[in-house]
């Protein structure tokens, strides 16, 4: 477990040829490792038996483009969508940063927003209790979703997305017709803030006559989908989306992700991040904790490997090997600098480069060298 701090502006030293950073290495209950980095050099240091390596980006880029609360990448990797907390929401080009369009509609903090698997749809969702769809080709909204009582955090889409999923403060998570602009069903509902949710597809998953008599004929794409909710109270919550488990955790849950088929994460206020299979929820298969700083984002990168992003403005991904006979492996495989303890409340990868999106009004696109990418 691993902490690499910089004292210095990272951003503005690393980027010059001969470009200094001190950087210190903290490990729990070990002593400190002090080192400086120089452009383009690294630095290696044994410890344990294991080199620990320090190395310069070359080729990370760093894009004012918002105060931003949320960033998503399109999946052709084009185009990106950041949203703010002053009702600012923009739709820019990956490669220079330049803006190509500022959706104005929201009038309130934009908590989420996401690309439609077409790459040229955005869906997003507010404090103003609305959630609307946009084209990022020419910046209309043909559809805005009103119904939640409390603020929309972050959204699920189905398939190709015909229909969508969304989860409030107000408890509850929604199911949405988009061509119709209407709510389907109330999928779960609560006395509890749900902060977050993830979709996934569950093979022998099936539905039953019940649950076929109470769905819509515009329901597409919904049999098999086990929607996971990170909750408030501390409950990584599973929901069918037509049975539901919980599993508690040490504190509440800000963001969850799934890292396969039946296995997911959930990372917590207290910078915990829990491991369940969701076929026996009933208790975690590993608790996993890099510091005490709570946990903001989740980012599956494949291999079961994850992007997790937390409020000391720390970046790393893990790799959580989940084994099945009373063990767990570890592995802190690099990573991110750039802020300066601000919050970086989103982060996602697309193909070989990692965006984040911070307090600092930042948006950093980071390049990966193929050492780093899970295999």
């Amino acid at each position: 477990m691993l902490d690499v701090v910089s004292s210095e502006n990272q951003e503005k030293t690393l980027r010059n040829p001969g470009g200094k950073a001190w950087i210190s290495c903290s490990r729990i209950n070990q002593p400190t490792i002090y080192g400086e980095l120089v452009r383009p050099k690294s630095i290696e240091e044994d410890v344990d038996n294991n080199t620990i390596s320090v190395e310069a980006s070359e080729g990370f880029s760093v894009q004012n483009v918002s105060k931003v609360r949320c960033i998503d990448i399109s999946p052709g990797g084009g185009l990106g969508v950041s949203s703010g907390d002053d009702s600012t929401l923009l739709v820019w080009e990956t490669s220079t940063g330049v803006v190509r369009h500022d959706l104005q509609g929201h009038i309130s903090d934009i908590n989420t927003c996401k690309f439609f698997p077409s790459g040229k749809v955005v869906l997003s969702g507010g404090a103003d209790l609305q959630l609307k769809i946009w084209s990022a080709e020419d910046g209309s909204c043909p559809v805005t979703l009103k119904g939640h009582t409390g603020g929309v955090v972050d959204t699920a889409i189905v398939d190709r997305g015909r229909n969508v999923l969304s989860c409030s403060r107000d408890g509850t998570v929604r199911l949405w017709d988009c061509g119709e602009a209407k709510c389907l069903a109330v999928v779960s509902s609560g006395d509890c803030p749900v902060n977050s949710c993830a979709l996934t597809q569950l093979q022998g998953m099936e539905s039953t006559p019940e649950s076929d008599n109470q769905s819509s004929e515009r329901e597409v794409g919904t049999v098999g989908k086990l929607l996971l909710l990170a909750q408030e109270d501390g409950f990584l919550e599973g929901v069918d989306v037509r049975n539901k488990e919980k599993v508690k955790c040490s504190s509440a849950v800000n963001c969850c992700a799934f890292l396969s088929e039946h296995e997911a994460v959930g990372g917590t206020e207290d910078g915990s991040l829990w491991c369940v299979d969701v076929r026996s929820p009933s208790s975690p298969v590993g608790v996993f904790r890099r510091s005490s700083s709570p946990i903001l984002s989740l980012s599956t990168t494949g291999d079961r490997a994850f992007l997790a992003s937390s409020r000391d403005g720390a970046c790393f991904c893990w790799s959580a090997k989940l084994l099945r006979h009373g063990g767990s492996e570890e592995v802190t495989s690099w990573e991110l600098i750039g802020p300066d303890y601000d919050p970086v409340y989103s982060i996602c990868r697309s193909a070989n480069t990692v965006h984040s999106a911070c307090r600092d009004k930042t948006i950093r696109k980071y390049i990966l060298k193929k050492s780093e990418l899970p295999t």
